[in-house]
């Protein structure tokens, strides 16, 4: 699982940012993208 830090954007928008292990951003994606694709995917437990 990867831990996601929430920010807000200049234009007051939710943003997800993944950090690599040194600390820089690795990924920024608006909430509203992320939350659909988390819908999309099932848990380990949906699966069984």
């Amino acid at each position: 699982m990867v831990t996601r830090t929430t920010l807000r954007s200049s234009s007051g928008k939710k943003l997800y940012a993944v950090r690599d292990s040194k600390g820089r951003f690795k990924d920024i994606q608006s909430y509203k993208r992320a939350h659909a694709q988390d819908i999309k995917r099932k848990s380990k437990a949906e699966k069984k």
